[in-house]
């Protein structure tokens, strides 16, 4: 199958024949139809993240399930599905809390022991993220999936394996947005459009989109934005304080930079949450007012939005299907394999929301 690899840090992908193996007694073949272009990967790419190399990236997808294993209960061949980089085992403490997102169990993947996954030339290619999704095939964990109902567009589902479930489960999950409250998301990309998205679902009485790109003023109150500021041209900060007469109840953080991390927790009102959504690069550090935790400000992780993605996700499916998740207009552009390094060279400019590889 073809597949795009990288190779070496700071190099484009190369598109290459990569073989995969058969389903264990647990696993899933599906056929890849759609996979987002996210910033996740671009961080792997560059190297704010490690990972071992050579490997196939991607992991926001959709696709067919070809095969199954054994022992899978959960899909049957047909059955369109969402994949979720948070595999879980179904029994670990994590699992047991309902905490599914945070499992970290080996059993999701195969042992030093067992014929790898995915293989070129008789050599391993260690899988990325549970999915390895660009590529015209995956051969994932069941419980890296779920099923969905077969009228809903599988490149619009493919979104909602990573950006959106993390943008609107931060918002509904990890935050625990009310109605009536007042939200500021920093970034509007896939994952801080989302977070706008899941703030306008739960009821958020404002909601502050914060960018360096004024362009994405429109873009932002399509996905439910009261008020957009432009970060180029004035500090933010000052102006939420402002806006508010005192900051906001939630704060979202969707770059992954220590600075706009600090500017989220900086503009909490007390007795305000805000929640770190975007990846920062290792060996950064976040420095914060220590005075401020006297008014009960707190600030967290987000990891994949809390999620229990087997239920989350159909649901956003249905959310979508019935107006109130906004997919449509977050695709900028639909792309081939080929074009990968394209996409993610149009990403680094910062103007679109997502691009998506669509698969024959």
């Amino acid at each position: 199958m073809k597949a795009a690899v990288l190779r070496e840090v700071g190099k484009p992908l190369q598109i290459e024949d990569v073989q995969i193996n058969k389903p264990g007694p647990h696993e899933v073949l599906v056929r890849t139809k759609a996979a987002g272009l996210c910033h996740s990967d671009l961080h792997f790419m560059e190297g704010s993240y490690p990972h071992p190399l050579p490997a196939v990236l991607g992991h926001e997808s959709a696709g067919v399930v070809e095969a199954v294993g054994s022992e899978v209960r959960t899909v049957k061949p047909g059955d369109h599905v969402i994949t979720c980089l948070s595999a879980y085992c179904g029994h670990c403490e994590s699992c047991l809390t309902g905490r599914l997102s945070l499992c970290v169990s080996p059993e999701t993947k195969r042992g030093a022991d067992d014929e790898p996954r995915l293989t070129q030339n008789g050599a391993a290619l260690p899988q990325f993220l549970n999915l390895s999704s660009f590529a015209e095939y995956m051969l994932i964990h069941e419980h890296a999936c779920v099923s969905i109902r077969k009228d809903m567009p599988l490149d619009r589902a493919a979104l909602i394996g990573c950006s959106v479930m993390t943008g609107v489960g931060a918002a509904i999950h990890t935050s625990g947005v009310r109605p009536g409250e007042t939200v500021a998301v920093i970034g509007c990309g896939g994952v801080g459009l989302s977070a706008i998205n899941g703030a306008a679902i739960a009821g958020a009485g404002r909601i502050i989109a914060i960018d360096m790109f004024a362009g994405k003023d429109n873009l932002a109150r399509e996905f439910g934005a009261t008020d957009f500021i432009d970060a180029s041209s004035t500090d933010a900060v000052k102006e939420v304080l402002e806006m508010t007469r005192g900051g906001v109840h939630h704060a979202f953080e969707a770059i992954g930079l220590s600075k706009t991390a600090e500017q989220a927790f900086n503009m909490l009102r007390r007795g305000g949450t805000a929640n770190i959504i975007g990846m920062i690069p290792i060996g950064q550090n976040v420095t914060l007012p220590g005075a401020a935790f006297l008014g009960e400000k707190r600030i967290q992780g987000s990891l994949m939005g809390s999620n229990r993605f087997p239920v989350d996700m159909p649901r956003l499916v249905d959310f979508y299907m019935s107006g109130k998740l906004k997919l449509d207009q977050m695709i900028s552009q639909r792309i081939r394999l080929d074009q990968v390094n394209e996409g993610f060279d149009d990403m680094k400019k910062g103007g679109l929301a997502r691009s998506v590889i669509v698969f024959d």
